[in-house]
């Protein structure tokens, strides 16, 4: 899962939002990280472990030219956005829009973010990456982003073209996927370890 979607499984489990995407930037030990991203953290790390280790995920990674099957996951997280954005309305009773401004609101507010998040927070809103991804244009600009980042960018090349053909097995394995995702999302908040929550003083 890439941004969008974790922003939306946080808010499906009524968590953090920003302590959810934090798990895309915080390593390490959770326990080492600010006590009010611990839980956001795990499970950022839990969804990420039951997609990985999904039969089928696995099954449309095979489906990528073995030239990009190193990049493949990279570009299923990515397409599993588009998905989302462009099918919003499936999953969400807010319009996009209003949740991605909520969202942009929610991660501006927050504390102690990882900083790696932190220097991304204003260009993140102020170029809108999460409406984007509705667009296919909004795909191709997050691929190219990705690249710009990777070691080794030229691994990307060609890798627009293949996930517009593949996108048919993209999305089946979305829609077949996703809304399991949204049920463990539920199902780990009630079984977060207790080290991980927020301590609450008694009144």
């Amino acid at each position: 899962m890439n941004f969008l979607a974790h922003l939306h499984l946080a808010d499906v489990s009524k968590t953090s939002l920003a302590a959810n995407l934090a798990g895309d930037f915080a390593k390490g030990n959770i326990s080492d990280h600010p006590q009010h991203l611990q839980q956001g953290i795990w499970l950022h790390r839990q969804m990420d472990k039951i997609t990985d280790e999904h039969e089928i995920i696995h099954e449309v990674l095979t489906k990528f030219p073995k030239t990009h099957r190193r990049i493949a996951p990279i570009l299923v997280d990515l397409s599993f956005d588009h998905f989302l954005a462009r099918y919003w309305d499936e999953y969400h009773s807010q319009p996009l829009a209003t949740f991605c401004q909520y969202a942009y609101q929610q991660l501006a507010l927050a504390e102690q973010l990882p900083e790696k998040l932190q220097q991304i927070i204003e260009p993140m809103h102020n170029q809108d990456w999460l409406s984007a991804y509705q667009h296919r244009a909004g795909l191709n600009a997050a691929i190219e982003g990705v690249a710009r980042r990777f070691s080794q960018p030229s691994m990307f090349v060609g890798a627009q073209t293949i996930v517009e053909t593949m996108d048919v097995d993209l999305e089946i394995a979305f829609r077949t996927f996703y809304p399991q995702l949204m049920a463990y999302s539920k199902l780990l908040t009630r079984k977060t370890p207790a080290q991980y929550l927020v301590k609450h003083n008694a009144d």
